[in-house]
């Protein structure tokens, strides 16, 4: 297929672009950055755009294209900035809304296992009402509805991925592993962190990548989709988990941190929807 990626050079694009060159897929890359495109190994071997999605013309990107794989969205990690309900949602429709109407029949769309909310408790599956409380998670989950309400209008298939943790190259240099792989290249003796006893669900981001890309090859598998492990880790553990893959020893100053106030204390994805893809990719 010949698949259009938007946000190519963020955390997970940048693993994505990856894993559809090795599936054997064409590349249509967008990202606003054409210096941190090149900097990355598949820019070559891609068709690159220059541009921001949400100002200009942007009906020319589906020329061609098969999917579109949209996971650019501004303004993260500020989960309660204003901006995603009063600027990113209004454009981030109108730019899936005229790719749609030129004709695009197949778009998956990541979203937040936020829109949940911050009451959600335990295990979580696609039919668990959404109930978001952050801006991030409200825009989300609102921009969810607006295209599912489009479809009646104008078919189209849409996948919608709540993305759940992840981990790996390229995450945001803020993020807990990416703080605590810094405190070990400075040889630092202790690491300071929350509790840790809050319980989430990870996923390396490759594997993630390898997910959308299972997904997109397999459009019958559409609606609301946990992109997650469907295994409750602390936050704590994984913390331990990491330095032991690292062979570092640190302190854990636990506490020193307030929890989130925006999500759930212990809270993790059914993967019920993935095990059906796991085995339509089996056979």
């Amino acid at each position: 297929m010949k698949v259009l990626v938007t946000g190519a050079t963020g955390f997970v694009g940048q693993h994505l672009v990856r894993s559809l060159l090795a599936r054997g897929h064409q590349v249509r890359a967008v990202a606003r950055d054409v210096g941190k495109a090149k900097a990355l190994d598949w820019y070559e071997a891609v068709e690159f755009v220059a541009r921001d999605i949400h100002a200009g013309e942007v009906v020319d990107l589906v020329s061609g294209v098969d999917v579109l794989v949209h996971l650019a969205w501004p303004g993260l990690p500020n989960y309660k900035g204003s901006f995603h309900v009063e600027h990113n949602l209004p454009r981030d429709y109108a730019f899936l809304k005229a790719l749609v109407q030129a004709g695009l029949e197949h778009v998956l769309v990541t979203g937040t296992c936020l829109e949940y909310g911050a009451a959600a408790n335990g295990r979580l599956s696609e039919a668990t009402p959404t109930a978001p409380d952050v801006s991030y998670a409200i825009a989300k989950d609102t921009l969810r509805k607006f295209l599912e309400l489009l479809r009646r209008e104008h078919p189209f298939t849409l996948q919608w991925v709540r993305l759940f943790y992840m981990y790996g190259a390229g995450q945001n240099p803020n993020s807990l592993l990416s703080l605590l792989d810094a405190a070990i290249a400075k040889g630092h003796t202790s690491f300071a962190m929350s509790g840790g006893e809050q319980l989430r669900d990870y996923l390396p981001v490759t594997r993630v990548a390898e997910i959308l890309v299972a997904l997109i090859e397999h459009p019958e598998l559409d609606g609301p989709i946990n992109c997650c492990s469907g295994v409750p880790t602390s936050v704590r553990s994984l913390v331990e988990k990491h330095l032991a893959e690292r062979d570092a020893k640190l302190e854990l100053q636990l506490g020193v941190y307030p929890y989130p106030d925006y999500e759930p204390f212990a809270f993790w994805g059914a993967s019920d929807k993935l095990a059906r893809l796991s085995v339509l990719t089996r056979s």
